[in-house]
């Protein structure tokens, strides 16, 4: 059997798209879940470049026959023709980046958790698992609801490239929930060879996890992707992508324009400030009309207590499709849409404010709520909300606090709790203007939200027209 007849010409995996919707829901467990082999970050390429058998690159349902003809190639390493001249760069990185294993990227289109997982980063062979294991620890309180990987695949080395035996293992180790609720993995700059690898492994691969494999070109690609206008990344990552795109298109900062008319729309309620909505919408108490539409049509008796109300993720066509109709001046009908697109719909209209509903005045201040002692908790957030909060975003943001609250009433069926809710809420009321939003970060972040919806009743027992504002 001749090698080329082995794999096809043009280069095997996924094709490159900038979005991929996987948004229905996630059928039963079947046989074939065992077999949805979970980020192939890389393998290690030994298996197939040296005339040893094959048949120990997997174990267990993994069975390979032997192959002669491969195993007289010898073909050059893609990964070191790849990324040679980026190893002096990867080696000088500095070490303040090596210290976190992991980073949050943010919240994409629908809202779901963005973790990025750098190959710059990676310790020795001896030291990964202790690695893998740090990453899982560090991510685990969001798995419970969808989330995205991306895998930046630039600084890979020979001593720290994980092998096909050490991924397997680390597979079967994750809870079902990292598994099941990944919705889409994005390999960054990816090369020849982690194409081939991946089809060579296709045939054992569910056709459910094959869809959530997306090869990302360029940085560009990815800001589209994932709707990231920033995206703080190492430089040695950027300075690759230089030189692999050189003649990209930068994306312009939506926020740039944010204080003119967008699109010379004045009916816009997505993307714009919150304050260009209450001047032009007709707005009860600063709430937009859109929000007061997901909230009531999310409050009926039988879909509030819908079962992870806002854990799943909607479809994102039909998201898109309802906000250019908001956007166009439409007087959207929600009721007869699916709950998950209304509560995905309510998700995104918080994540595409131009700037965040808690502001970025307070973003120092909340991302310090774990260092303030308990007893001026509770003061210092009310003071926070209460006196520092512009009037608009205060009604709105007791407007959703006291509808998540009566969604918390309900969590003996809908499963969401005040935690719960904060992990899918904390990114979306708040984030840096600066730069992402760290994992250090956004634990408090989701702290200072679940300390609200616990304390509401404190925080909010006087009306907003009855505050006490501070004069200077």
């Amino acid at each position: 059997m001749d090698a080329n007849s082995r794999f096809p010409a043009r280069l095997p995996g996924p094709a490159i798209s900038s979005i991929v919707e996987n948004s229905e829901s996630d059928p039963l467990p079947s046989l074939s879940d065992l077999h949805d082999c979970e980020p192939k970050l890389e393998f290690d390429d030994t298996e197939l470049l040296t005339s040893a058998p094959l048949e120990n690159v997997m174990v267990g349902d993994f069975v390979l026959a032997d192959d002669s003809d491969l195993e007289n190639e010898e073909p050059n390493n893609p990964l070191e023709d790849d990324f040679e001249e980026l190893r002096e760069q990867s080696e000088n990185t500095p070490s303040v980046l090596k210290q976190n294993k992991c980073d949050f990227l943010g919240t994409d289109k629908q809202g779901r958790h963005i973790f990025g997982i750098y190959a710059s980063r990676f310790p020795e062979k001896s030291q990964l698992e202790g690695f893998v294991r740090e990453i899982i620890k560090e991510i685990e309180p969001f798995v419970e609801n969808d989330y995205i990987l991306v895998y930046f695949h630039q600084g890979l080395k020979e001593d720290n490239k994980p092998s096909a035996q050490f991924l397997w293992n680390s597979y079967k180790e994750l809870d079902r929930n990292f598994r099941k609720n990944l919705k889409n993995l994005y390999v960054v700059h990816p090369t020849w060879f982690i194409r081939v690898i991946w089809n060579f492994f296709s045939p054992f691969i569910s056709e459910k996890f094959r869809k959530k494999l997306v090869y990302i070109a360029s940085l560009d690609e990815l800001r589209q992707t994932l709707g990231l206008d920033k995206l703080k990344l190492p430089d040695t990552i950027c300075d690759f992508d230089d030189k692999l795109n050189p003649s990209r298109n930068r994306a312009i900062p939506a926020a740039a324009s944010a204080s003119a008319t967008p699109n010379g729309r004045t009916t816009m309620q997505f993307g714009v400030p919150l304050k260009f909505i209450v001047m032009h919408s007709p707005c009860l108490n600063s709430i937009p009309p859109i929000v007061r539409k997901c909230v009531d049509s999310l409050s009926i008796t039988g879909v509030i207590d819908t079962e992870g109300i806002f854990r799943r993720s909607g479809n994102h066509s039909e998201i898109m499709a309802l906000k250019e109709r908001v956007n166009r001046g439409e007087d959207v009908d929600l009721s007869d849409v699916n709950v998950h697109v209304i509560a995905g719909l309510l998700k995104s209209f918080l994540r595409d404010l131009a700037e965040p509903l808690l502001t970025f005045d307070l973003y120092d201040d909340v991302t310090k709520f774990l260092d303030w002692p308990k007893e001026e908790r509770s003061r210092n957030v009310t003071q926070l909300i209460r006196e520092k909060l512009p009037e608009e975003n205060y009604e709105l943001f007791k407007y959703i606090v006291d509808f998540l609250v009566r969604v918390v009433d309900c969590a003996d069926l809908n499963k969401m709790t005040s935690s719960n809710l904060a992990i899918v809420f904390g990114p979306n009321f708040l984030w840096s203007g600066r730069n992402n939003t760290s994992l250090d970060e956004i634990a408090p972040i989701n702290a200072f939200v679940d300390f609200v919806l616990q304390n509401h009743k404190a925080i909010y027992l006087i009306d907003v027209n009855q505050r006490t504002v501070t004069v200077d």
